[in-house]
């Protein structure tokens, strides 16, 4: 099973020698680093291309995240999750944040895709990338639409409840009953 695949089930235990790399990097190992760039950088690479549409500002969210685990590897807490699943949030947020800096500059038809390069990586990922759209489908219209806004489109509570109309209670509500929907579906 591919990390990307590790990421978005978040039902199997983190790699067992993520916790010993991460003590590697503490002392300043490369190699320790180079091992987790080579088991993560494609997972957090997706995620910060997903948010940005943007190969090279994507880049640099991926140089980022990694330069942040280098500099404090104690910044991760593995009673909290995978390893996986932290360094795709801090991608995620990390690239909102870029968005939310970023005036839009570029025309839709002006931006550039990366071209897969592991078809077997990419054939598993697609697997795993319908299911979670049957399973995004599969939940009520209101919380579907709340996760996406929150997820995709980088907005916060507030800004959702703003252009919804909805109280922020409900918003935060939905969102939360959607990932629980997700996650149980997901481990199905």
């Amino acid at each position: 099973m591919s990390s990307d695949t590790r990421l978005l089930t978040m039902t199997e235990p983190p790699y067992k020698e993520d916790a010993d790399l991460l003590s590697r990097l503490q002392t300043g190992d490369e190699t320790a680093m180079a091992t987790l760039y080579d088991r993560y950088s494609k997972i957090v690479y997706s995620v910060a291309l997903r948010v940005l549409r943007d190969p090279a500002s994507a880049e640099d969210i991926l140089q980022e995240t990694f330069m942040q685990i280098w500099r404090n590897p104690a910044s991760f807490v593995s009673s909290r999750g995978s390893l996986a699943g932290w360094l795709a949030v801090v991608a995620r947020n990390r690239s909102i944040d870029a968005l939310r800096r970023k005036r839009p500059t570029d025309s839709v038809d002006d931006v550039i895709l990366a071209a897969p390069c592991n078809l077997s990586d990419d054939a598993e990922r697609n697997l795993m990338m319908e299911k979670t759209r049957s399973v995004l489908h599969s939940l009520p219209a209101e919380q579907r639409k709340t996760l996406e806004m929150a997820f995709f489109d980088g907005l916060t509570h507030a800004e959702i409840s703003e252009m919804t109309g909805d109280p922020l209670g409900t918003v935060k509500t939905r969102i939360r009953s959607a990932l629980l929907g997700l996650r149980k579906a997901l481990q199905a």
